[in-house]
């Protein structure tokens, strides 16, 4: 099944050389979750804040378990720091 996977910001660094636009679309197992995908592209699970699969949050309890299906985009952002404390 085909996966697209987007990884923002310094986790871009992770993505295989021909990816565009900081995303890659896979060719992935039944049974693929997000952990799989980021162990994949070795991508260390605390580096993943924010990640979502069609838009929708998947929690961090979840992704190991959350089974990807085909034709899903799997969206995943680092922490962000910075801002104005005022």
């Amino acid at each position: 099944m085909k996966v697209t996977v987007k990884l923002f910001a310094q986790l871009g660094q992770y993505l295989p050389p021909d990816a565009q636009d900081n995303q890659v679309e896979l060719d992935v197992a039944a049974g693929a979750t997000p952990e799989s995908i980021f162990a994949e592209f070795r991508v260390p699970p605390e580096n993943c804040h924010l990640v979502l699969v069609n838009g929708v949050y998947i929690a961090p309890g979840q992704r190991g378990v959350h089974a990807l299906k085909d034709k899903d985009a799997l969206a995943v952002w680092p922490p962000i720091a910075g801002g104005n404390s005022r």
